[in-house]
């Protein structure tokens, strides 16, 4: 099974190194990874402007093109973000918005894949809850299939406090537990739904 996982910081600091994490330990479990990076990529945002609904394709050209790929060809998706005015990053918002022209090709594309949110923020209530409700809602609109932590602990996906510092974010136990408890979830799900 391939797992795609997008990290949605401008940075490759904290965010990209607790989504490598996770990747690592799917892969010592024998699923096949890919990772996209928002930094230094162009994402532009939508211009819902609905001509991917007549030409079954984005009228933008840049590097969605490769996510677009890596939505389609994954059984999991893993949405990563560094949390931003409390919330998910505006690469990631653009990211969302612009599944639309995917969509547009085949109503069902995403449907019954299965997703997974970690949130990384700068303190340790900085809006982590409010990025994995985002990423939720976004999965649920396309018919893929949310996973948590479970209910006893990371109730709604990964999160994490860096301090903004790669040395602190290796030192969050709590962020780390918060991780397996969900990759926990994330692998079940795929075993029994893909």
């Amino acid at each position: 099974m391939k797992i795609f996982g997008i990290c949605a910081s401008p940075r490759n600091n904290t965010t990209e190194y607790v989504l490598k994490n996770a990747l690592g330990k799917l892969e010592s479990h024998n699923f096949q990874t890919e990772i996209f990076t928002c930094m230094g990529k162009d994402i532009k945002p939508c211009m819902h402007c609905d001509y991917c609904l007549e030409n079954k394709k984005c009228i933008i050209d840049d590097d969605m093109a490769v996510v677009y790929e890596g939505l389609q060809s994954a059984d999991g998706i893993i949405l990563a973000t560094p949390i931003q005015s409390g919330g998910i990053s505006s690469n990631l918002a653009s990211i969302m918005d612009r599944t639309r022209a995917l969509e547009a090709i085949d109503y069902n594309l995403l449907r019954g894949k299965i997703g997974m949110s970690i949130a990384v923020g700068g303190d340790r209530t900085g809006g982590q809850d409010f990025a994995h409700l985002k990423n939720i809602t976004y999965f649920m609109i396309h018919g893929i299939i949310p996973v948590s932590g479970g209910p006893f602990g990371s109730n709604l996906g990964a999160s994490f406090w860096s301090n903004d510092s790669i040395d602190d974010i290796k030192e969050d136990s709590y962020g780390m537990d918060s991780l397996d408890r969900t990759l926990h979830e994330f692998e079940n799900f795929l075993n029994k739904y893909i």
